[in-house]
Order: structure tokens, then C-alpha cells, then sequence
């Protein structure tokens, strides 16, 4: 039954599943009452709040089966990424928390185990469920415990590595494992890759010529890889006639395989997994979903199923009701095209995330020009690395989170051969409702170590533009280039440019130098004149590239009584110590504060929410300022050190780390 179908349904089924038992009891009729409920219940939630909305819809019965046969918790689940865990949080009983889903005091967008001991994994990044799985297989098995554990893994994080390790480790040692592969054929888009590929030719027929086929369509409509990956599979039609089945390709690996089956079909999918988990070893679940399934604009939407609606939408249309804006990623990609028009060196790489990081416009427009390597970010970086070994300059998109996890690949594999690729990294800084695992608030850190990287943050779209440009003009190292989600800001231009340090305030007191990296550039600006009606001169400035720090900027700072830093991202490692360590080695004396996001886990919010609580706002950070800079004008007041053993009493002025730093 369709949504708009079952509009009228009051979800009295629903309402009496306060948890797993409430759906064991229900006779067949009664599930597929219930699914339509929960699909009503879907859509009218999400609509008014944004959320993961198309991959929920293609797992209400694939979800409804896991709880009819396992006991959970006791058995464990697993949901490899988590967007596809919010009717597991209806069926465990969270149903009220869903009119504040992805907001304060709400529900988690992804697992959460503060919310319900029926969750266990919270890290919401693909491809790490099955590692989990593993490992928590081997502690029940060592430990003498007789407790399934299920991991629903997409088709999607099946074209990460993570999972084809964790299978070899999972076949060898034999313990008893379910695996559910949830197979959509995509993750965010259509799922890309010659595994993705093979996984997707048995969803209809296991027959050779009909598998070709599907392989043809689907290939020859995919803009990211096309005819020539289907000459090469034609190319050795007959060598892999035999090799088609799943059956082959995991029980190769020492794993029982069941399916394909309809992942639609509560009765189909209980009876696989009852036989799966009487096995006594790893099994997988092959059940084949449609993303979207049984809401008309979600399975109408080509670009990504409504995975992820950013905000509040028409149930009858699926389209966003806010006006649209101009976002960060918009302009990226506009000129990543304008730049590619110019330059046939310049290629685009991305990590199956084509529209959300904007690099579709260059497919669209140059789609040979352009890589998806599906969830595979090490390989990205170093595939990268490849490409600009044999004369291009590959343009890296993704989210700044997701980067962390090629950290070794820039290092070694691209950096250490100076070689010039430029990623870019959308989302970064305190993002938002997605949570502590999607926030972008390490890279500067992490990625600050790396010799010979160079890493810019514009503040608007000029400089996201210019830095852009300059970016890939780089041809001796790596570049990143990092900018934040959501609308673009206004364009703030510099009062003038000193070496290459932007400054966008000033004063003829030289009390404060304030550091404002990238979006936070008009919040510096607001901060200086709040300070000024305090009779202190600020000069605002924007590094521009933040990596490594610019002598124009240390030698600013030493022209100042006190410097301060205000970055989206953790302190530790941040723009602040590496400005603090450039002054320390110029052997400015010069007091040095940081502002930015201290290294823990930040719950879910919005931006101004989780920015309000760390004081990163415009009257927090004057506030602060005036504080710091008053405190310079005070007498030093002397430091007593009490007389112990007869010792003679002492003065002295209270000692001060260098640059004063707190």
C-alpha cells in the first residue's frame, strides 16, 4: 500500500507497538497494516523535520522480519551507516521522539545508545558494521554466549574496503553470523562498481543472458562509468558464465548465501532468516529493496530517493517548503566546471556522493572526466595519487568527516610525492543534526600535520572562487580547500590584502588581532565593533590559507597587544597552535587566545545551537575579547609564596606561558 493511499490510516496497529513482542504476535494481515502505518508514519514525521527519509522507506519489512526472529537486544543489531534504523526505532519503541527527530532533546538521526538498549553502534560512516560484527561474534563465542548478531550492510557499503576485509576475517573464523545485505542498488545515487555491478544482475533473474542485460541498462544509463564498463564485461562473457551466481562469489569466501529474496515480503525475509540463523555459521541474507519504496516521490526522485530531505517537505509533492538558496556546494561546482572548461588536466573524484558534494555538474557536462568510486575514500586519495602520476589534477569532493578516514593515503600515498591533488571538503565545521560522527571539525587538525599540504578556507563565494583556483594551480603538493554547509554567506570583501592575508577591519588602535577562519569571517567583523564601543581597537583579518601559517600573518601579530583565533574546528592541533607555534619560533612575545570547538563528542543540534553552547557567537567571543585585552591594562599584581622550612618569604610576577595562552 502507497502512503498517499494509506493517508487516512490512523495507525491504530502502530500505536500499540511499544516493543519486538507487539510485532511477534501479529498474524500476516496485520503486518502489512502495520508497514503502511509506519510509512504513513515516515513520511508525516520527516516531512516536518528533514531527515533520512528513503532508505526507511525500503526497509519496513526487511526490519519487521529481524524483529519477528531475533530476540533483540539480546541479539545484537547492527546497521551498517544507520540511515536505515529509524523503523527499528519505531518498532523498539521511540515513536514519541520522532516529532523532534534530529533536534534538541529528540530523537538521533542514526543509533544512539543514550536513547535504547537496543542500540549498540553509533558510528554512522559506511562500510564498518560487518568489522563490528566480527568482533562482537568472536567476544560471544569466546565468552561461551549463545547471542546472534545481525548487521545490515547496503550494496551501497559493499563498495567499501572495510567490508571485504572484514568477510575474509568473518569466513575464517566461522562463527555464527548473519549478514543482511540490503541490496537497492544505491547508497546515496545508483551504487557504482564492478562489485556493485555483479550484486546488481541477480536482482530479477539469475539467468547469464537476462544478468547481462540488466548490466547493460543499468550501466548504459550510469553517466559516472557507462559503455565502457559494459564492453569490458561482455569482453569476457564467457569466462565468467559460470561465475554469476552469488552463490559462487561468497561461498568462495566459506559463507552460506540465501536469495536472492523480496525484501518487500515480511513472510519471504522471516522465512530466510529463520533458516539463516539455524545455520551455526556466517550466512548472508541476500534481500533486494526498493530505496523509497511505496511513497510515489521518493521512488519518483532519480537523483537519490529522497534520502535525505535537508528540511521540512510537501507530503503530496516531496519538494523542500523553504525557499531555495545559493549553498556553499552550488558555487563549488559552478566553477569547478568553469575550471574544467579550461583546463582538460582537471578530473573530478568522488566517494558515491556525486550531487550532495556537487561534483555531478562536472559529470553532467564532462562525464569521461569524471570518477565514483563508490565508499572507498582510501582509495580515492590514492587513486588520485595515480591520476596525478600520469598528468592530471584530480579534484577530490567529499565530506570533510569522511576524509579522516584516507588520513595514510594523503600522507603517504599522496603528499609525500608532492603530488598535486586538490580535495575538497564539504560540510565541514559543526554541520548540524547528523550528529558527533558528521561533524567536519577535525580536518585542520589532523590534516594540519601533513608536510607540503596546503589548506584554504574561504569565507563566501568570492573567495571559495579564487581559493579554488589557486588551489588547483598548486603543482608541487597537495591542496584542500574546506567550506561549510548550508547557505552561502553574503560576500564580505577585504579592506586590503597584506601579503596574502585578507583584512576585513581595522582600527588605528592596534590593540587585538582577531584570526577568523573562513565562515567565521563576518562574525569577526561583528565581534570588532561590539569590542570597539569598548575603546579598544580590533583588526580583523582572514588567513585565507590556513595551512601552513603565512609569515604576513605572524608578522601582523606581532604588530598587536594580544591575538586571537576563532576556527569551526577542535582547538587541539587547530589554526590558534599553529599560530601560537609560528610566534614561539619568531620569538614574539605576543599573548595568544583560541577559540574553537574542544575535542569531545558534540551531541546533535543545529549549527547556532551546538556554536551558542561552545560561546562561539558574536557577543561571546567580544565578551572574551574585552576581558583579555582589559586585563592587559591591569597592574601585575605580586605572586606570595608562603615561608616553609624557615625559607625567606619571596615576590615575583605571576609566571606566564609564553604567548599567555590559556
Amino acid at each position: 500500500m502507497r502512503v498517499e493511499e494509506g493517508a487516512a490510516n490512523p495507525g491504530r496497529l502502530l500505536a500499540t507497538v511499544r516493543g519486538p513482542q507487539d510485532v511477534k504476535r501479529m498474524s500476516a494481515e496485520e503486518l502489512d497494516l502495520l508497514a503502511a502505518e509506519i510509512r504513513d508514519f515516515l513520511v508525516a514525521k520527516v516531512s516536518r523535520t528533514g531527515g533520512h527519509l528513503g532508505p526507511n522507506l525500503g526497509v519496513v519489512e526487511l526490519t519487521l522480519a529481524m524483529h519477528r526472529v531475533f530476540d533483540s537486544p539480546r541479539d545484537r543489531f547492527l546497521f551498517d551507516t544507520g540511515h536505515q534504523a529509524y523503523v527499528h526505532k519505531m518498532v523498539t519503541g521511540r515513536q514519541d521522539g520522532f516529532d523532534k527527530l534530529r533536534q534538541r532533546g529528540g530523537l538521533s538521526g542514526y543509533p544512539s545508545q543514550a536513547e535504547s538498549e537496543h542500540d549498540l553502534i553509533e558510528n554512522s560512516h559506511a562500510s564498518t558494521a560487518l568489522s563490528y560484527a566480527d568482533g562482537l561474534a568472536k567476544a560471544y563465542a569466546l565468552r561461551g554466549e549463545r547471542r546472534d548478531v545481525v548487521a545490515v550492510v547496503g550494496d551501497g557499503a559493499l563498495t567499501g574496503g572495510m567490508c571485504w576485509e572484514a568477510l575474509n576475517n568473518i569466513a575464517a573464523a566461522r562463527n555464527p553470523l548473519v549478514i543482511v545485505v540490503n541490496d537497492n542498488g544505491r547508497s546515496y545515487a545508483p551504487t557504482i562498481g564492478g562489485l556493485a555491478d555483479h550484486l546488481s544482475t541477480l536482482r530479477l533473474n539469475p539467468g547469464y543472458e537476462r544478468v547481462l542485460d540488466v548490466v547493460k541498462d543499468a550501466l548504459g544509463s550510469t553517466p559516472l562509468v557507462g559503455r565502457p564498463m559494459y564492453e569490458v564485461l561482455h569482453a569476457v562473457k564467457k569466462g565468467i558464465k559460470d561465475a554469476v551466481t552469488p552463490q559462487a562469489m561468497f561461498e568462495d569466501l566459506g559463507i552460506k548465501y540465501i536469495g536472492p529474496v523480496d525484501g518487500h515480503d515480511v513472510a519471504a525475509v522471516e522465512s530466510a532468516l529463520r533458516r539463516a540463523r539455524g545455520f551455526g555459521g556466517p550466512v548472508i541474507v541476500h534481500a533486494v529493496t526498493r530505496k523509497g519504496y511505496g511513497y510515489r516521490p521518493a521512488e519518483e526522485d532519480e537523483a537519490d530517493c529522497l534520502h535525505g530531505p535537508s528540511s521540512a517537505f510537501d507530503v503530496a509533492t516531496g519538494k523542500l517548503l523553504a525557499a531555495p538558496s545559493v549553498k556553499w556546494t552550488h558555487v563549488f561546482a559552478d566553477e569547478l566546471v568553469s575550471i574544467a572548461d579550461e583546463r582538460p588536466d582537471v578530473v573530478g573524484i568522488t566517494a558515491a556522493m556525486a550531487e550532495p558534494t556537487g561534483i555531478a555538474s562536472l559529470a553532467r557536462k564532462y562525464p569521461e572526466r569524471v570518477y565514483d568510486v563508490g565508499i572507498a575514500e582510501q582509495h580515492a586519495a590514492t587513486s588520485a595519487a595515480g591520476l596525478a602520476f600520469g598528468g592530471l589534477h584530480p579534484v577530490v569532493a567529499v565530506y570533510a568527516t569522511f576524509l579522516n578516514r584516507a588520513f595514510d593515503q594523503v600522507l603517504l600515498d599522496v603528499a609525500m610525492h608532492k603530488l598535486p591533488v586538490t580535495f575538497v571538503l564539504d560540510r565541514a565545521g559543526i554541520t548540524g543534526p547528523d550528529g558527533p560522527s558528521h561533524y567536519g571539525i577535525w580536518d585542520m587538525s589532523v590534516f594540519g600535520v601533513v608536510p607540503g599540504l596546503r589548506i584554504a578556507a574561504p569565507r563566501d563565494a568570492a573567495t571559495l572562487r579564487a581559493e579554488l583556483r589557486e588551489a588547483v594551480a598548486v603543482d608541487d603538493g597537495p591542496t584542500i580547500l574546506r567550506f561549510p554547509s548550508g547557505s552561502i554567506a553574503k560576500d564580505l570583501p577585504a579592506v586590503r590584502r597584506v601579503g596574502t592575508v585578507d583584512v576585513l577591519a581595522e582600527s588605528a588602535r592596534k590593540d587585538v588581532l582577531l584570526v577568523a577562519v573562513g565562515a567565521f569571517a563576518q562574525l569577526g567583523v561583528e565581534v570588532a565593533a561590539r569590542v570597539a564601543e569598548q575603546g579598544y581597537g580590533v583588526t580583523v583579518v582572514d588567513p585565507r590559507w590556513v595551512r601552513p601559517i603565512s609569515e604576513d600573518l605572524v608578522t601582523l601579530a606581532g604588530s598587536h597587544r594580544l591575538v586571537v583565533t576563532v576556527e569551526d574546528g577542535v582547538r587541539a592541533g587547530g589554526v590558534g597552535d599553529a599560530l601560537a607555534k609560528a610566534m614561539r619560533d619568531a620569538d614574539l612575545l605576543v599573548p595568544l587566545r583560541d577559540l574553537g570547538v574542544p575535542s569531545v563528542f558534540q551531541p546533535h543540534g543545529t549549527r547556532a545551537q551546538i556554536l551558542a553552547d561552545l560561546g562561539l557567537t558574536a557577543q561571546d567571543v567580544a565578551r572574551d575579547v574585552t576581558g583579555w585585552v582589559s586585563r592587559l591594562d591591569a597592574p601585575i599584581e605580586p605572586v606570595r609564596i608562603p615561608a616553609t622550612n624557615g625559607d625567606i618569604p619571596a615576590t615575583g610576577e605571576r609566571a606566564k606561558g609564553r604567548n599567555g595562552r590559556a
